[in-house]
C-alpha cells in the first residue's frame, strides 16, 4: 500500500462511521512507531482515529490488549469502530491531558496516587493469559541495543574481546534478576506520556500494545525512575515501599528494591539504545535530549550492586565527559 494512500484512506474510514463528522482530521499525535493519531469533531464530541499502517503496524495485538485492560477496570480508549485489514481504529477520545506536563511538587503525590491504583488493577486482573513472556531471549535482545546503538554508533566506542565479556557478564546478570520475579501483566512503557488525566477512571492509558507478561517491578519503575522527569529519592522510595505493601507483602522489603533496581537497570539500558537509534536510524533527534536523566538513573542504581561494577566502569569510561546530547558524526 502506498503510504502517500494514506489520507484518502482515513478520511474514508471516519465518513464511513462518522457520516455527520466535520471533513477536518487534525493530527492529534505520533509516537515512537510508525502509528499517527488524528482527532475528528463528530456532533459536538470528539473521536480519535489511529492510523496504523498494516504491513508496519498490525492493529490486532493492539486491540487484543485494550480488551484486556478495560475488562480489567484500566482505562484503555473504548474502541468504536475498527478496519483490520486497512489498519484504522474509531476510538473515545481520552484528551490532551498528558502526565508530564503536569506533574509538580504539588500534584504528583496524587497523580502517582492514581498512577499505582491502575497499576495494582492492571498487575491483578489483566488477563496474561497467551501474551508475549519478557524471557531471557527477549531481555537480552533488548539489552543489545546499548553496544550496538549506545556504545558504537553514538559514542563511537567498539568494544575490546574483554570488554564484550564484561558486557555479557552483566546481561546475564540483570537476566537472572528478572526471571526470578513473579510474574505481571507488563505494560512496558508505563510513564508520564503514556498516561492521561481523564474524567473518569483517570488515568487514561495508552501505547500499550507491546505487552507482556513479565517482572512484577518492570511497570513501577518505568513510572517512578521516568525517562522524561525525576524525583528526588526519598520520594521514590515511599512510592517503592508503599506499592510493595499493597500488591507484594509476601515480599520483604530489600528483596523487593533490589528487583525494582535491577529491572530499572535492565530497562535503562534498553532505553539508551532505544534511544540512540530513534536518532540515528529514524531521524528523531528529540530523543537524545533525554539520555543524560537515563544515563543517571543507570549510574545511580548500579553503584549499589557489586557485580555490576565492571560494567558500570566500562560504560563511565566509553561516556568520559561527552555531552550524550550531541549527535557524533
Amino acid at each position: 500500500m502506498n503510504a502517500h494512500d494514506r489520507p484518502a484512506l482515513r478520511l474514508d474510514f471516519v465518513r464511513r462511521h462518522l457520516p455527520q463528522a466535520a471533513p477536518a482530521i487534525a493530527p492529534a499525535s505520533s509516537d515512537a512507531s510508525f502509528r499517527s493519531y488524528w482527532r475528528v469533531q463528530d456532533a459536538g464530541s470528539s473521536r480519535i482515529v489511529m492510523d496504523a499502517p498494516p504491513e508496519k503496524e498490525p492493529i490486532t495485538q493492539w486491540l487484543d490488549i485494550a480488551a484486556r485492560l478495560r475488562k480489567a477496570g484500566v482505562h484503555a480508549p473504548e474502541i468504536l469502530a475498527v478496519d483490520v485489514e486497512q489498519g484504522f481504529v474509531l476510538m473515545e477520545d481520552l484528551g490532551t491531558r498528558t502526565y508530564l506536563p503536569e506533574l509538580n511538587d504539588a500534584s504528583v503525590d496524587a497523580l502517582y496516587a492514581s498512577a499505582l491504583d491502575a497499576l495494582a488493577r492492571m498487575q491483578a486482573h489483566a488477563d496474561t493469559n497467551g501474551l508475549p513472556t519478557y524471557d531471557r531471549a527477549r531481555l537480552i535482545a533488548e539489552m543489545e541495543l546499548l553496544p550496538e546503538w549506545f556504545l558504537k554508533r553514538h559514542l563511537e566506542f567498539e568494544p575490546s574481546c574483554d570488554e564484550w565479556d564484561v558486557i555479557e557478564a552483566a546481561f546475564t546478570f540483570l537476566v537472572h534478576a528478572a526471571l526470578e520475579q513473579p510474574r505481571a501483566f507488563v505494560h512496558r512503557d508505563y510513564h508520564s506520556r503514556n498516561l492521561m488525566i481523564v474524567a473518569t477512571n483517570s488515568p487514561g492509558v495508552i501505547d500499550f500494545q507491546d505487552a507482556v507478561c513479565g517482572p512484577i517491578t518492570y511497570d513501577l519503575v518505568s513510572l517512578l525512575r521516568d525517562c522524561y522527569i525525576a524525583w528526588d529519592d526519598a520520594r521514590v522510595d515511599a512510592w517503592v515501599e508503599g506499592y510493595r505493601q499493597r500488591a507484594a507483602a509476601g515480599v520483604n522489603a530489600a528483596t523487593f528494591r533490589r528487583w525494582f533496581d535491577l529491572a530499572g537497570l535492565q530497562r535503562h539500558i534498553k532505553v539508551l539504545g532505544i534511544f540512540c537509534r530513534l536518532n540515528y536510524r529514524d531521524g528523531k533527534a528529540q530523543y537524545l535530549r533525554d539520555l543524560p536523566l537515563v544515563w543517571h538513573y543507570f549510574i545511580q542504581a548500579a553503584r549499589h550492586y557489586p557485580e555490576l561494577v565492571d560494567f558500570s566502569t566500562l560504560l563511565q569510561r566509553a561516556v568520559a565527559s561527552r555531552d550524550l546530547t550531541v549527535p557524533a558524526p
